[in-house]
């Protein structure tokens, strides 16, 4: 399988680069040995740029989207493909070669779910921690700021790191926040205390 001696090719001429996380199903299989690959060729920086450039191609074009969605192209079709945006986005060397792997084996549809794990491998490598901060509604820049300042002191963060915050909107949490940073959730919202106060209450009947 193509697939299997595209990881093992990888893993046996990068065997002493080890992944600063470990990532799980096909798609995190796939950018674990993109970053093996291009941590051999010391250019995880590049591979990023161009993950990230064809990335955003495929969100803001609907028809390299649908192209490479699409299951019933040719084998041949796939690879003209993969030429044709390699060649026009400048991708480097070991994205083009991952493209090439993902159109023999029918799975261009993937490379969105792999780019979005990749870049959770690069930010692990350039030390970055991601915080998502989840509220009713959206937050001002100058909460967000503090916000950012509490949790990059935090011993969730540590020194020598940078965080990366980002907010999301449920207004069904009503109020108060949801802080994710890493595998640490801390549950401030409305909608977290009033199912704990709905539970005693439901205990003292």
């Amino acid at each position: 399988m193509a697939t299997r001696q595209f990881i093992r090719s990888l893993a046996t001429a990068a065997e002493t680069v080890k992944p600063p996380v470990q990532l799980f199903g096909l798609d995190g299989t796939y950018a674990t040995a993109l970053f093996t690959a291009s941590a051999k060729d010391s250019s995880i920086s590049k591979t990023f740029t161009s993950v990230d450039k064809l990335n955003k191609t495929i969100a803001e074009d609907s028809k390299v989207n649908a192209i490479l969605g699409n299951p019933a192209l040719s084998l041949d079709s796939r690879k003209e493909v993969v030429s044709v945006l390699s060649q026009q986005l400048r991708l480097d060397n070991v994205t083009s070669n991952l493209l090439n792997v993902l159109a023999e084996n029918n799975r261009l549809y993937l490379f969105p779910n792999i780019a979005a794990q990749f870049s959770v491998l690069n930010d692990a490598h350039n030390g970055v921690v991601e915080a998502t901060v989840v509220s009713a509604k959206s937050l001002d820049s100058r909460t967000l700021n503090r916000l950012s300042r509490a949790i990059s002191n935090s011993k969730y963060v540590g020194s020598g790191k940078t965080l990366k915050i980002k907010n999301e909107v449920n207004p069904d949490i009503l109020g108060g926040l949801i802080v994710e940073v890493g595998e640490k959730t801390v549950d401030l919202s409305v909608s977290a205390k009033v199912n704990k106060l709905n539970k005693v209450l439901n205990e003292a009947i």
